[in-house]
């Protein structure tokens, strides 16, 4: 109809038209996110050799909504001197599974361990040519029959364009190990000597003995803060930065203490925020507050001593009447080594309930609180395939885009991987507001707690940027700048 119209008023000539055809026809296909056409720099992947290689990316398939904004290009782990390149190259075999080897070395050099440790150290031979080695599909017995299919949506386009594990998308690949190393488990088979068995048990482990000194000042703190949006903006400051927070300017008298001394702890809590939306934050809680409570989900990272930062956090949501209801996301296998499942959840609980009361008073008074939230349904636990795999976030599966649609009032997302799946582990620009990014697709309002620890980012302030670049050449990657983003969700 297009090419009609222009030809009708003699405006052009047919050369003309059709080149105008075509570039409104990639307009609008790149807006909508129906066709990625990027190029690619210094990819080594054999299928050119060329300086510039025009791709188009596997399409978007979901119905879900999508980020306000064109998307950008994936991030790849084909360039040296990227953190993506160093963990897909050398970090996760040498480091990661090297260390799984040694804390686990017993029982996977034992008889019954025999088939494991020969599928695990094949998992570790590819990963040591992963430059050179293609892609495949899993094998085994599945956790699902619907995480199955899946998978194989995932892995297709790569597996069809013989990707390696560098050429592949870094978020792809480095979910990807995580699930082939439950496969070398044979993680679901009841008769496999790695049935359910969670290598990274002993490091979780490790994590939460050693989180109740650093957890015992906050807890002390924790209940002396004010029913206000101020005192909900300093939980969030707890989950945030943990142990960095600088309670050595919380007030003796803290519970009478007014709003101005809580209003310094935020502005020191904020020095390093790249992004802070703090206010918008707690000016939502009020609603939910003045309302008699909301449900709110916290889409849980690490187990250890950042798992019981979002555990202070959900209960001070439900003390300050923020919340009737509580949802931690979890994951449903052992994944990212420290990631938290429900069982390392219900430990920690438990843990903290079964402190000694004279050296640890106000962890074990809150442990006690949380074992009764969880027992009175105050809190629940919901592990899901969606979270173990790599997915952007905008093509979150059912039934649980539905279900945080219909139910949350508010979900806090924690944790530095998590984010990457807000982004799609794209390079956004780093001032993109995150209301275009983020929360115009996802399921309810959105507030994500992130410290930076991968090459990405959106939000954020320009000239904050320019000062974490001069103060800290490794600014994006060591976790010493964070922010605090909230959007309204679709």
């Amino acid at each position: 109809e297009l090419f009609k119209a222009t030809m009708s008023m003699q405006l052009f000539s047919i050369n003309e038209a059709l080149l105008l055809l075509l570039l409104a026809f990639v307009a609008v296909s790149h807006t909508r996110g129906w066709v990625q056409v990027t190029t690619l720099r210094s990819r080594t992947n054999e299928r050119s050799s060329a300086d510039s290689v025009c791709l188009k990316m596997a399409p978007t398939t979901t119905t879900n909504p999508l980020p306000k904004l064109p998307l950008p290009d994936p991030i790849l782990s084909t360039t040296p001197g990227t953190w993506a390149y160093d963990t897909m190259s050398r970090r996760v075999d040498s480091e990661i599974l090297q260390r799984t080897y040694e804390e686990n070395k017993e029982e996977f050099e034992s008889e019954e361990f025999k088939d494991v440790f020969a599928r695990f150290n094949a998992l570790r031979k590819e990963l040591q040519s992963a430059s050179s080695t293609s892609l495949t599909y899993l094998e085994g017995i599945p956790e699902s029959e619907k995480g199955e299919t899946e998978w194989k949506q995932l892995m297709k386009p790569f597996i069809e364009a013989n990707d390696t594990w560098l050429t592949a998308p870094w978020l792809v690949t480095e979910f990807y190990v995580y699930r082939r190393l439950m496969q070398a488990l044979a993680y679901w088979d009841p008769a496999s000597a790695g049935y359910k068995y969670d290598p990274f048990a002993k490091q979780k482990k490790a994590g939460l003995t050693s989180s109740v000194a650093s957890a015992e000042p906050m807890f002390t703190k924790l209940p002396t803060l004010p029913k206000t949006k101020e005192g909900v903006t300093l939980a969030a400051a707890f989950a945030l930065w943990g142990n960095k927070m600088d309670l050595s300017l919380w007030p003796a008298d803290a519970a009478n203490s007014n709003v101005d001394v809580f209003t310094d702890i935020l502005a020191s809590a904020s020095e390093n925020l790249l992004h802070d939306d703090s206010d918008t934050l707690g000016d939502h809680c009020d609603k939910l507050r003045a309302k008699g409570g909301g449900n709110v989900d916290i889409i849980v990272d690490n187990a250890g001593f950042e798992l019981v930062t979002d555990l202070a956090l959900a209960q001070h949501l439900v003390e300050s009447g923020v919340a009737k209801c509580v949802t931690f996301q979890l994951k449903s296998h052992p994944t990212f080594v420290s990631d938290a499942l429900e069982k390392d959840l219900v430990e920690t609980v438990e843990y903290y309930a079964a402190l000694d009361a004279s050296k640890f008073p106000a962890a074990q008074v809150a442990g006690s609180k949380m074992k009764e939230y969880l027992a009175d349904g105050r809190w629940k636990c919901h592990e899901d395939n969606f979270w173990v795999q790599p997915f952007a976030m905008w093509e979150m599966t059912e039934p649980l885009r539905t279900d945080m649609k219909e139910r949350c009032d508010l979900a806090f997302v924690k944790g530095d991987a998590n984010y990457r799946r807000l982004l799609g582990d794209r390079t956004w620009d780093l001032t993109a507001p995150f209301q275009d990014v983020v929360g115009a697709y996802f399921p309810c309002p959105v507030c994500a707690l992130r410290t930076l620890k991968a090459e990405l980012g959106c939000g954020m302030d320009a000239d904050q940027v320019e000062r974490a670049k001069s103060l800290d050449d490794s600014w994006m990657v060591n976790g010493r700048f964070g922010v605090v983003q909230f959007g309204t969700g679709a």
